[in-house]
């Protein structure tokens, strides 16, 4: 297996980790062909959470401007080619029924925004900075970069973002919920391994059942929507989760969830 992309699990946590520092974690063909072995290997684990970060001072610079110009008079195929194994990848990746956690800590760009944000929750450093990289280069945005902007900054911001090509800080990032918590840089690996050690310690159907609801809120009808939640809630009641989780709270204890 290549080593652009590592997969480990550590108390009930998949870990992805970009790893390719000297290159800025490029999404390259080569590591989009890695990242899609491990979300394979995360897709058939047995995990409470995954938590995805980057090795080196970057967490991804976006696609591979290099490969981009070698190949730049047939880079409409290239495009698709990559495209035809990242879409899957992400969509698996951002669907994963438990929770997805990333830890940002760096500069982000081009796809590589797509990776960060697909998370469920964006942790990010002091340090980091993000740029939409696409309009300096006269392509559009890809790995669903478009959509989680939108949704977590509105269509005004994200076009703001990806047109101007302007560096936002972290902070800006934060005030725009673009991220979900700033930590001083050697405090963030530490935060989110934390908060993935956490969820993955938690009711897991719980949880797969929120993930599901909140991601389907903006498309389904109110109609649908309270469907969508007495069936989740239905299932949920039936499991030994629903069932310690009522029985702690009148007995005033912590409860002990079932792992995944």
């Amino acid at each position: 297996m290549s080593d652009l992309v590592l997969w480990e699990v550590r108390n009930n946590v998949g870990h992805i980790v970009l790893n390719q520092p000297d290159q800025g974690n490029v999404i390259s063909t080569a590591m989009a062909h890695a990242l899609a072995t491990v979300v394979q290997q995360a897709n058939r684990a047995d995990v409470g959470a995954i938590l995805i970060s980057a090795a080196g001072k970057q967490f991804s610079v976006g696609g591979d401007i290099g490969e981009f110009v070698q190949n730049r008079t047939q880079l409409a195929p290239l495009i698709a080619d990559m495209l035809g194994v990242l879409n899957p990848v992400m969509h698996t990746l951002a669907t994963l029924p438990m929770p997805i956690i990333s830890a940002v800590q760096g500069p982000v760009g081009g796809g590589g925004i797509g990776l960060a944000l697909c998370a469920d929750m964006v942790l990010a450093s002091s340090r980091m900075f993000l740029r939409g990289g696409y309009s300096a280069i006269g392509l559009s945005p890809d790995l669903g970069v478009s959509a989680y902007l939108t949704r977590r900054a509105g269509a005004a911001k994200a076009k703001y973002i990806l047109m101007c090509n302007r560096a936002i800080s972290a902070q800006d990032c934060l005030r725009m919920g673009l991220v979900d918590e700033l930590h001083e840089p050697d405090q963030l690996l530490p935060a989110a391994l934390a908060l993935a050690e956490e969820l993955a310690g938690g009711p897991t159907n719980s949880l797969a059942g929120i993930k599901q609801l909140c991601d389907g809120a903006l498309q389904n009808s109110l109609q649908t929507q309270l469907q969508a939640e007495l069936q989740a809630m239905q299932a949920c009641a039936l499991s030994s989760n629903s069932l310690e989780g009522v029985t702690a709270f009148m007995e005033k204890r912590k409860p002990v969830f079932q792992p995944r």
